[in-house]
């Protein structure tokens, strides 16, 4: 395509120079994060021994969100995500809604990736920490989506490197026991479901692949191979690092581990990789924020040329060719809730932004007709109705503060079209 590839359509737009192979490591950047090496303890302070069946409710949901993104990603071509699908298949309203929990959501997941860097990195100091790699990871983004991709692909290396070496270390230990693995009577739906939703926080960067609609070569068939990828390729990741820790620790010792591979690999008798693995945590983490900043900046940018944020985010960088405000804007909220919020009242309520953001998609691609390309319909059935199962089995105050942001969002949308009107 020459340089056509690389230079924006039209006045004010992004460029496409993103490939198959760079959307995919966007998305996994986005899904191998700080999740697995978190996660897996109040996943099986939940389920117990259920925890795999948690792995796979997650993973299913998951599944049909990737599916149903990748159909409507395939359409609409355009930064934003769920924004655009709801509103151009359900209505204004619902693309807003939607929107508003991508950015509220994903926000407050940056803020707990940047924490987790920094509890990670100097745990005496993590506030810190984590302001200094959100201002960093900012700068990235800001000189080009290309450079950010290039250094997410390098991130992703690292992280896998690091869970490969855990997974076969601990399988060929003297301390595994497949005995460990089975289900007792201990696992419950509610715990499952519980679980599920908690371990759905890992998967859920999929998306991010979607809100580059307009940065990809040929979206129509780079986003609905890119989405599926990324994603099979994490629930293999998180199956094999999951069963390699329940080997060792048991559903109970999972459970009551504060970093959970790093416990186990001590308790596996290799206290020598411990550092390796505080070391790929981190590192996760910062993939992570790479992505998460990238991703709610561009649902930024979208929602601002609607003028459902300030039309100034909308502006594209004459030479980066990126949402400069945005990304600047993002990475001051990010910044800010880094230095003063709760990791896990962050975790909690961005878990259920994310899945109602998730559940508009689900509803909008139940509308698409099959000259459309639309899915099987049981896929976005089970996945909107798998999204609002797991967003309110998750703790009672990650409910109750998530349904009131949205609410709130939902307010301000109202009275804004009061006013213009």
């Amino acid at each position: 395509m020459g340089d056509t590839a690389n230079t924006p359509s039209g006045p004010g737009e992004l460029r496409r120079r993103l490939g198959v192979f760079d959307a995919v490591v966007v998305g996994l950047g986005s899904m191998i994060g700080a999740g697995i090496f978190g996660a897996l303890a109040p996943a099986a302070r939940e389920a117990g021994s259920g925890l795999l069946l948690g792995l796979v409710a997650a993973g299913v949901v998951a599944y049909c969100n990737a599916t149903s993104s990748a159909r409507l990603a395939a359409r609409y071509p355009r930064s934003g995500g769920t924004y655009v699908y709801g509103r151009e298949r359900l209505g204004d309203f619902w693309g807003y809604l939607a929107g508003w929990g991508f950015v509220v959501g994903k926000t407050a997941s940056c803020a707990a990736m940047a924490l987790t860097v920094g509890s990670y990195v100097w745990p005496a100091h993590a506030s810190a920490v984590a302001v200094a790699a959100v201002v960093a990871l900012t700068a990235v983004n800001y000189v080009g989506v290309h450079k950010a991709a290039w250094l997410t692909r390098a991130i992703v290396a690292v992280v896998l490197a690091v869970l490969a070496a855990v997974v076969v270390a601990l399988l060929t230990s003297g301390e595994a026991d497949a005995a460990r693995l089975e289900i007792g009577r201990d696992a419950t739906l509610g715990g499952v479901l519980r679980a599920g939703g908690l371990l759905f926080f890992a998967f859920a960067g999929y998306a991010r692949i979607a809100t580059l609609g307009e940065e990809v070569r040929d979206p129509a068939r780079t986003i609905p191979r890119a989405i599926p990828l990324a994603l099979g390729i994490t629930l293999a990741v998180y199956a094999a690092v999951a069963i390699a820790a329940l080997t060792v620790l048991g559903s109970g010792g999972l459970a009551a581990a504060g970093a959970p591979l790093a416990e186990a690999v001590r308790a596996a008798g290799l206290a020598w990789l411990t550092p390796v693995v505080r070391a790929g945590a981190a590192v996760a983490a910062l993939g992570s924020l790479l992505a998460l900043i990238l991703g709610v900046s561009r649902t930024t940018l979208a929602m601002a040329r609607d003028r459902h944020l300030p039309p100034a985010l909308a502006a594209v960088h004459p030479r980066f060719a990126v949402p400069h405000r945005a990304e600047l804007a993002v990475g001051a909220v990010v910044a800010v809730l880094a230095a003063t919020a709760d990791l896990r009242g962050a975790i909690g309520f961005s878990s259920f932004g994310v899945l109602a953001y998730y559940a508009v998609a689900n509803a909008s691609a139940w509308t698409l007709t099959e000259a459309e390309g639309r899915p099987p319909r049981i896929v976005p059935g089970l996945g909107l109705a798998g999204c609002l199962l797991l967003a309110f089995a998750l703790p009672v105050s990650s409910v109750v503060s998530g349904a009131a942001v949205l609410a709130l969002g939902a307010a301000a949308y109202g009275v804004r079209r009061v006013a213009t009107r």
